[in-house]
């Protein structure tokens, strides 16, 4: 059986920029007999995150990350149907995902690595457990339940950066839902901005490419900052975190605007801002949703009730085709997606 498959072609190098070529398009023979234990199942869609970056390196700077090896499949989450199955418990027809889904369009894998998900959750539309029910919804709901100390009633101000992403538009619509009177994002462009406060419900959004953030965060924050939700770090975190509260909460998910740097994760915070940070007594404390598995069935099934009620409203940009894996995750890198970056692989 002939596949393809996306493999790591060279890595960016230090301080580097991702391109399209650091990936290669490849076909391989697929053995598809099956020994005890593994299913074959088609890739239906892949995902691709900000996370990944620190993959292509030799060293991912962080422990719970493994590199991706030059020359080999790429993997990440996935989304596909089984087409046959030695697992006990998956069958054909069966839709199953997983969190280290090779970049593959027919892959053989251990079924003990996959789950069973139900397309009636998402009214069949399967994309939606790579996203907003799947670990990147959970990463908002549980990075606010855990992190943000959200209470109902106490006229809070929530600010997510990275606002318009796959975690930040969900984010967002969580710190409203429970509980937050203010919610304000910081994402790249105008069109953005309209899409969070119109069709997504933030109070207001704040365009970091044109607009001056300090100046913008008096105006759409005149009580302060009490929560942050940072996907971004780097100069815009400074300057919110300059404008939070006392007893303020940072929800520390992701540093994307850091990625292609050489630095730790999480990188390190000037003087100035850890001063800040000591003076109001103000918790950040880094974020895995990894660490939280143990919450994550009843928070896919609140995850669900919103969405399905229409609470939330989960945005996705599709691209087509295994062949634009490299331009999909080099898109979103940049900014260029609104909602979930999904890739479709097959009907």
């Amino acid at each position: 059986m002939l596949v393809q498959r996306v493999v790591l072609n060279l890595r960016p190098g230090k301080d580097g920029t991702p391109v399209p070529e650091n990936f290669r398009l490849e076909e391989r023979t697929l053995a598809p007999e099956l020994e005890e234990g593994e299913v074959l199942v088609r890739t239906l869609y892949l995902s691709v995150d900000p996370y990944m970056r620190c993959r292509m390196n030799e060293d991912t700077g962080a422990d719970y990350l493994t590199p991706w090896l030059l020359g080999e499949c790429v993997d990440g989450g996935g989304v596909g149907a089984v087409e046959s199955s030695r697992f006990n418990g998956f069958n054909p027809g069966d839709v199953v995902t997983g969190f280290t889904w090779p970049w593959q369009t027919r892959a053989v894998l251990k079924g003990s690595v996959l789950q069973k998900v139900d397309p009636q959750m998402v009214d069949g539309r399967l994309s939606y457990f790579l996203g907003v029910i799947g670990l990147t919804g959970l990463t908002a709901l549980l990075g606010i339940r855990e992190k943000g100390h959200v209470t109902k009633g106490a006229n809070q101000t929530m600010v997510v950066s990275g606002a318009a992403g796959a975690c930040g538009s969900i984010a967002g619509q969580i710190g409203r839902l429970d509980g937050c009177t203010r919610v304000v994002g910081i994402c790249g462009s105008d069109e953005k901005c309209r899409i969070l406060v119109e069709d997504l419900g933030f109070t207001a959004a704040i365009n970091y490419r044109r607009e001056d953030v300090p100046t913008r965060l008096k105006e759409c924050c005149p009580d302060g900052v009490d929560v942050y939700f940072d996907n971004v770090g780097g100069a815009t975190s400074d300057a919110i975190i300059t404008q939070m509260n006392r007893g303020g909460h940072v929800i520390l998910c992701g540093q994307i605007s850091q990625y292609n740097k050489d630095v730790p994760y999480p990188p390190v915070l000037s003087e100035e801002i850890q001063e800040a940070l000591r003076a109001k007594d103000i918790t950040r404390e880094r974020f895995t949703v990894i660490d939280y598995m143990n919450k994550s069935d009843a928070g896919l099934l609140q995850l669900c009730q919103w969405v399905n009620s229409g609470q939330i409203k989960a945005l996705e940009t599709v691209a087509n085709g295994i062949e634009n894996m490299g331009d999909a995750f080099c898109s979103m890198m940049k900014g260029g997606n609104v909602g979930k970056q999904i890739v479709k692989i097959s009907e």
